[in-house]
């Protein structure tokens, strides 16, 4: 196999790889949600988009750090009246709206109405008691049905019919939305300079173009920050595994050429000339692979981001940004891979003297360059370190961590390689030896002798391995801890949930009254953004958090509070989980923002154990629902043996489910959010794959010579390649036992964080990667290897065998 192929294959799947992340980064970047209802506006008018704060870090000066809301931040309904008074500005709308469902279940986001409507049939909604909707709702003006917002489905006539969505009279959706006095946006129609709208409205994010598209949908815009950290994350770990693979690959073909490489140094090439040579031919390499693998990278992050939609991992609206500059951003990173292990490979090469190196190029080196050894050490210890940040943070962080602990460990798998493949022979030789004694000492010298050469091929084996193991059962093992302890938190036995926009408010007070009812919780989720101290260091991080009903919460819910009392949750008052207490005693301040932005500085109640699987703050679930988009709650948990079917039966959408199915519910949920980390697996040890294959093809087909001095010397074609598979068996076993224990050690460490016994590592998965690796590894060395003994050259004046003695 020509390296040059070899090369050329994991540089352009590197630099589509790194392409591909570079469209996701730019479109958390760049894209925002269409706008539809507000296309006609000249400006949009909300609350603050962000939250900032001041972090510090040991010995640096303390950092602002911005963090996106995840509900809408609403807008005074007063300052419609000095946005007006703007030059230019022909009519301020106060956009409302509230969560509604209609009689056959199908769930809307209600408006007031405004110019933003557009009437197809009949009038607009004038009366408290009249709504126009649009066709898909199978209603015509004149008929009655029921509108269910947060309370009782309520009777309303249909006045018209709208080209999308529900409105109803003004003043009705004000008093449905629960906050007469306010508005979800205000916007602006005419042509207003934007310097003086923003002056007329201090404190209050005024949106223009495209950003438009945000206010209208703002998860678009809280779901920016974490897919730019996301892409950022992998296409660092793309060029570090890139570095690893093609490096080593590289640093092969020229171990490989030494022969040639010296013959250059001995009829008088300088050092400096041979090195040239070296990189000019693998930039060559890496400039058409760059091309094709930038050009490839376009269409494949739009499938991913395609793919992310379709599985929930992106918000709908989140949208597409595309240009050229990851595809050249990518050839640029894989050209400079290429040049800068190019030249680190031919660094020894190219220094010794012509003489020696002649002699080297024909014997490969048993010892392991010093310098090569002690900074592979170094890259052990570093990874040690990261496995100690690991056990000493919470879940989140821990993973984190994690991916450092295994990019550092693979760093030090390729630079030790050479030693790990002899301790492996040693370990492993035994076994190969008794299965076929010849074959099998074969096998054996063929490893220990070119550790070199096995540890190229070691080396992807073991990175495939840990990767995709850490990337698969990380999620498992946080899936499992959250099982476990949402199952350990759950007193109640019956669980009220809806299928469409939520659980009205009113419905828990009504649960309470049914005799037998020891208890009902109303569960509101959000999120908050606060500060958390970790490790000695501040990040401004939005947290998962639950707005809970106090009464009776003792009785349905236990997150096993360690300090503190649960019953002294009030509305001035929050419960923290260990992830995120940072320290913080009971009774102390923590200051946070709600997920508005709402700024509150409530005393710390409780502190409880079971953040994973309950989420890490608890607060109020009126001071939740009073700054939340919905009002409605998301579950009902229900104490006690009495029947509630009824209860729920009165409301549109709701239903009663066991406690046991709720869990089971949730379980699902988690678990289809493990598809970004599985395709991330995927690709990345897709990558490292590719690389063990080239490796290993290109290592088997430059043993020609080897193979043809075994047959002369008696030895038959089947054991030769008997003893090949006996060596691919070791170095691959010890490939692939050096990525089970890295992985292994990570997820060990990980599993702690959570509380754990042990990590989540479903078979399924795991023999598959062991299969996906194993496989294509020894296809890889039997393939070349029978081309390679199909035909054989008899050296001078030995008589080539006849074909029928071939055995």
């Amino acid at each position: 196999m020509n390296a040059r192929y070899g090369i050329f294959a994991a540089l352009a799947f590197a630099a589509a790889l790194i392409g591909s992340c570079g469209v996701l980064l730019e479109s958390a970047l760049r894209a925002h949600a269409p706008v539809t209802r507000y296309a006609d506006a000249a400006a949009v008018v909300t609350g603050p988009r962000t939250v900032s704060a001041k972090v510090r870090s040991p010995g640096s000066e303390p950092e602002l750090r911005r963090r996106p809301v995840t509900e809408r931040p609403r807008v005074p309904v007063a300052a419609a009246g000095r946005l007006r008074r703007v030059p230019g500005v022909r009519d301020v709308v106060a956009d409302v709206s509230f969560p509604a469902a209609l009689a056959d279940g199908k769930t809307y986001t209600g408006n007031g109405w405004s110019r933003l409507a557009v009437l197809r049939a009949g009038r607009a909604p004038r009366a408290p008691g009249e709504v126009a909707v649009d066709a898909a709702a199978g209603l015509r003006p004149g008929q009655r049905t029921t509108l269910q917002v947060n309370g009782a489905p309520r009777p309303f006539v249909v006045s018209g019919i709208v080209a999308a969505g529900l409105y109803v009279a003004p003043g009705t959706a004000a008093t449905l939305s629960g906050h007469p006095s306010q508005a979800d946006a205000l916007v602006v129609f005419g042509d207003p300079d934007v310097a003086r709208l923003r002056a007329a409205a201090p404190g209050l994010h005024v949106a223009t173009g495209d950003a438009r598209g945000d206010a209208e949908n703002p998860a678009v815009a809280a779901a920016r920050p974490d897919i730019g950290d996301m892409a950022s994350s992998l296409g660092v770990v793309s060029v570090m595994v890139a570095l690893i693979v093609v490096g080593g690959l590289i640093a092969l073909s020229i171990r490989e050429r030494g022969h040639e490489y010296a013959l250059l140094r001995a009829i008088g090439a300088t050092p400096r000339q041979v090195r040239r040579g070296i990189i000019r031919e693998n930039a060559r390499t890496a400039v058409a692979a760059g091309l094709l693998g930038g050009v490839l990278s376009l269409p494949l992050g739009a499938t991913a981001h395609a793919a992310m939609r379709r599985n929930g991992v992106l918000p709908d609206g989140f949208g597409l940004g595309l240009s050229p500059l990851p595809a050249l951003a990518a050839c640029g990173i894989v050209i400079a891979i290429a040049v800068v292990s190019a030249r680190v490979a031919s660094m020894r090469l190219t220094r010794i003297h012509p003489v020696q190196a002649l002699g080297e190029a024909a014997a490969e080196r048993r010892r392991t360059p010093r310098r090569r050894t002690v900074t592979g050490l170094v890259f052990l210890v570093l990874g040690l370190g990261s496995l100690g940040l690991s056990a000493a943070a919470s879940g989140p962080e821990a993973a984190l961590a994690i991916g450092g602990l295994v990019i550092s460990q693979m760093a030090a798998t390729a630079l030790l390689a050479p030693v790990i493949t002899r301790t492996g022979v040693r370990v492993l030789g035994g076994a190969a030896r008794r299965v076929d004694p010849v074959s099998g000492e074969l096998a054996v010298h063929g490893a220990g002798a070119a550790a070199l050469r096995a540890g190229a091929v070691l080396t992807p084996a073991a990175l495939a391995v840990a990767f995709a193991g850490v990337q698969v059962f990380v999620h498992t093992t946080m899936v499992r801890a959250a099982e476990v302890q949402a199952e350990d938190a759950m007193l109640a036995r019956q669980v009220i949930v809806s299928d469409g926009a939520g659980v009205p408010a009113e419905t828990a007070r009504t649960v309470r009254a049914v005799p037998g009812v020891t208890a009902a919780t109303a569960v509101k989720d959000t999120t908050v953004v606060m500060i958390v101290r970790e490790l000695g260091e501040e990040d401004l991080r939005s947290v998962p958090a639950r707005g809970v009903s106090p009464e009776g919460l003792e009785r349905t819910f236990d997150p096993e509070v360690v300090a503190g009392r649960l019953g002294d949750l009030r509305g001035d008052t929050v419960a923290l989980s260990r992830n995120v207490a940072s320290g913080v005693k009971v009774g102390a301040v923590r200051p946070m923002w709600l997920a508005d932005g709402t700024p509150i500085r409530p005393r710390v109640a409780a502190i409880y154990e079971r953040g994973v699987g309950v989420g890490d703050v608890l607060l109020h679930r009126d001071l939740v629902a009073a700054h939340a988009t919905s009002p409605l709650d998301d579950q009902v948990l229900v104490a006690g043996g009495a029947g509630v079917e009824r209860v729920a039966a009165r409301y549109t959408g709701t239903r009663t489910i066991p406690a046991e199915r709720a869990r089971a519910e949730r379980s699902r949920a988690l678990r289809a959010e493990g598809f970004v980390t599985r395709a991330v697996a995927a690709a990345i040890s897709g990558f490292a794959v590719i690389g063990l294959v080239t490796t290993q093809a290109l290592a088997t087909a430059s043993r020609r010579r080897e193979f043809e001095l075994l047959r002369l010397t008696g030895a038959t074609r089947r054991q030769v390649l008997r003893s090949l598979r006996l060596e691919a068996a070791i170095v691959l076993g010890t490939g692939v036992a050096t990525g089970v224990l890295v992985a292994g050690v990570a997820l060990a460490m990980f599993a702690g964080t959570v509380g754990l016994p042990l990590p989540s590592a479903p078979p399924v998965p795991l023999v598959l990667i062991l299969a996906l690796v194993a496989g294509p590894g020894l296809a890889a060395t039997v393939l070349p290897a029978r081309a390679a003994l199909r035909h054989r050259t008899a050296e001078p004046g030995v008589r080539s065998p006849a074909r029928g003695a071939r055995r």
